[in-house]
Order: structure tokens, then C-alpha cells, then sequence
């Protein structure tokens, strides 16, 4: 479809790499992900060789700085194939945003060229047991100590968990303050007092590893502070700002996917003497998929165009992209199943799993309740005329 959208040689170059790469090399195994529920480790390494990870680093740290778009476009194409596999790459720029927003110029130098050769795998780390869409009630307490600060608490449901070999975490430098006392912190994983809990045995993106951060005591030099004290929340909003544009391209390749299954299967299945694509009320229904998911595509590359154009009210339009490209998510992936008819129920189709999958896209990264407010909160602004 890329010939709808005025996408540049490089961009189209990397949609063919991660396609190609997703065809070849994550469609044979991704049942077996799934079933097994295993990191594909393998398959990081692959995804590093191709320089995917590269695709949202800037270019003076080694990337390829084609920004959310280029990373949109990458997530798309292998979340057609396997949504796990693909927020196993995508939670690598979650993870490198903040540092290439916030971070100054030793640990941009230190840690986004590793994170673009696939070197180090990056994670970021807010949600606790008690705060998931209250953002700011985070416990994990950070303390100053001389030149260090001393973490202590727990962060649950972490993508990459335990696999990443660098964290952003969000700590609270002042209870007092509420949302205006959280600051953020770069954590190495091996750092003495920093461990990993639960592993979570997940309804869908299976491959994809969600895990327990535990930091008892745990030092971290002062200098991996990011930004200043008190700025963990504002960092936290300008990261998913941009990120969540990659969650609705996850989204969307999870929907092209199913979409695309269910079309060939209406092709071959016969019932009443004729192939079930005859059917007016199939045909209504892959109308109306392939439309949501073009919808879904051109406000999903619009929000990302925006957010590399250096706006600086991109709020709004990346919560529309991803409370919508979610939403056509799950849509399309149920009509996928009901197309499949008993067939669809079953593990030997990838249907279901893709019902599976999609189903996350609509919670994780700010619930879609949550977009809504984000939405509502700019259509307010603007109503009143302050912006």
C-alpha cells in the first residue's frame, strides 16, 4: 500500500527489510513463540544485524535517525507477521527515547550507539502494582546519597524485563510532591541491589518477555540522572507522546495481518457450493476491515510525520493514532476469526493468536480511557483558546 503515502527511498528500503525478514524468518516460528512463551533471542540479534535498530537512533550516535516514522514502518511490517516479535523491537526506542530527548551528551554517547548495534537492549520502566494508569502514584523511592542515589521498590509488567541490559526507571525523589517529585533514572542491569522478579505467563505477545524490576538498596551513580530531579513525569508524557505512535503501528500490522489471512482463507473455503468470498455478508466484512486498517494506517503515519516534524503539541494526534489503530485492532482480528468459522478457534491458524495479540495494543502505553482523556484535555485547550 506504500504507494498511497509518500514514503522516501529509505523508508520503503526498510519496510522491505522487515518484511522480508519477517516472512522468512519469524512467520516459522511463531507459533512455537507463542506456545513456549521464549524471549526470541535469536531473532534480536538478527533484527540487529539488519541495522533495524539503528532505524530510531539519531544518525550522531551511530542510528540511521529516520525517527518514529522509520520505526512505525519497521513494527508494522514484522507485527504483521508476529506482534510479540515486534514490541520486542519497538520497547528498544521506548527505551532510547527518553535518553535521546532527555539525556545529555556522555549518556547519549554512552548508551544510544550500543542500543543501536543491538549491543544493549533497552526497557522502560513506570508501571508499579500501584500505579498503572495514575502515572504519577509511583512508590519506588530514589534517594541522594552522596554521589549516588539508592532505589528502593518494585516495578512490574516490564516489556523486555530482564532481558534488557538498560533501564529507564521512574522514581519518586519527593513523595511530598506527588507527580512533580518523580524523576527518572538510567539503570544497567547487573547493578548491585537490582533484580528480577515474576516473569508474566501473558494471554498474547508470548515472546515478548514482561517481568518484575526489583531494587533493594540499589546504587546508582548520581550522573545517571536524566534531565534534573523532578522531571520524571514530564519525561515520561514527551517519551509516550511519540512512542505510543508505535504502538498503533504494532496495532496496525497485527490488523493487516489478520485482515490479509482472512481474505485468502475466504478465497479457498467452499460452503454451499461456492468459495465463501462469494458472499456478500464476507465481502462486507473484508470491505469493511480493509478500509478501518487504511484509516487506521493514514492517521498512524500522519502522527508520525508529525512528531519528527519537532511539533510540539503532537499529544493529541499520537493518542488518536494509537486509541484508534488499537481499537480497528481488535475489531479486525475478531472478524478475522469469525471469517475462519470453527477453524479460526484453533491453534493450527494464526488467527486467534493475532485476537490474542491485539487485545494489549488497547491497554498498554496508556489505556484507551486514558487517550481519550489525552484527547479530550487538547479539544478542552483548545476550546478555551489557549493554545
Amino acid at each position: 500500500m506504500h504507494h498511497y503515502y509518500s514514503l522516501t527511498e529509505e523508508e520503503i528500503m526498510i519496510k522491505e527489510v522487515a518484511r522480508k525478514f519477517a516472512e522468512e524468518r519469524v512467520k516459522p516460528v511463531r507459533q512455537e513463540l507463542d506456545e513456549k512463551g521464549e524471549f526470541p533471542h535469536d531473532l534480536m540479534k538478527e533484527i540487529a544485524e539488519l541495522d533495524l535498530l539503528r532505524v530510531f537512533i539519531p544518525e550522531e550516535y551511530e542510528g540511521l535517525g529516520m525517527g518514529i516514522m522509520g520505526m512505525s514502518i519497521a513494527t508494522e511490517e514484522i507485527a504483521r507477521i508476529d506482534g510479540a516479535v515486534a514490541i520486542c523491537y519497538a520497547a528498544n526506542g521506548l527505551g532510547a527515547t527518553p535518553i535521546i530527548l532527555y539525556g545529555n551528551e556522555e549518556q547519549k554517547k554512552k548508551y544510544l550507539p550500543r542500543v543501536a548495534s543491538g549491543e544493549m537492549t533497552a526497557a522502560f520502566a513506570l508501571t508499579e502494582p500501584e500505579a498503572g494508569s495514575d502515572a504519577s502514584n509511583v512508590k519506588t523511592r530514589a534517594v541522594k546519597d552522596g554521589d549516588h542515589y539508592i532505589l528502593n521498590g518494585n516495578k512490574i509488567f516490564i516489556t523486555n524485563g530482564g532481558e534488557a541490559d538498560v533501564y529507564v526507571v521512574i522514581a519518586s525523589t519527593n513523595p511530598e510532591r506527588g507527580a512533580r517529585g518523580l524523576s527518572a533514572f538510567i539503570v544497567e542491569k547487573g547493578t548491585p541491589g537490582f533484580s528480577f522478579g515474576k516473569k508474566e505467563n501473558k494471554m498474547g505477545i508470548r515472546a515478548s518477555t514482561t517481568r518484575e524490576l526489583v531494587f533493594e538498596d540499589c546504587k546508582v551513580p548520581a550522573e545517571n540522572l536524566l534531565g534534573k530531579e523532578g522531571f520524571g513525569f514530564i519525561i515520561t508524557m514527551k517519551t509516550f507522546d511519540k512512542t505510543r505512535v508505535g504502538v498503533a503501528a504494532q496495532a496496525l500490522g497485527i490488523a493487516q495481518g489478520a485482515f490479509e489471512e482472512a481474505a485468502n482463507y475466504a478465497k479457498t473455503r467452499v460452503q454451499f457450493g461456492k468459495k465463501i468470498i462469494e458472499f456478500q455478508g464476507i465481502q462486507f466484512m473484508l470491505a469493511d476491515m480493509a478500509t478501518q486498517i487504511e484509516a487506521a494506517r493514514a492517521l498512524t503515519y500522519t502522527a508520525a510525520r508529525y512528531v519528527d516534524s519537532g511539533a510540539k503539541d503532537i499529544g493529541k494526534i499520537s493518542a488518536m493514532a494509537k486509541m484508534y489503530a488499537s481499537d480497528v485492532a481488535m475489531k479486525v482480528t475478531v472478524d478475522a476469526v469469525q471469517i475462519f468459522g470453527g477453524y479460526g478457534y484453533m491453534k493450527e491458524y494464526p488467527v486467534e493468536k493475532m485476537m490474542r495479540d491485539a487485545k494489549i495494543t488497547q491497554i498498554y502505553e496508556g489505556t484507551n480511557q486514558i487517550q481519550r482523556l489525552v484527547i479530550a484535555s487538547h479539544i478542552i485547550k483548545e476550546a478555551m483558546g489557549s493554545e
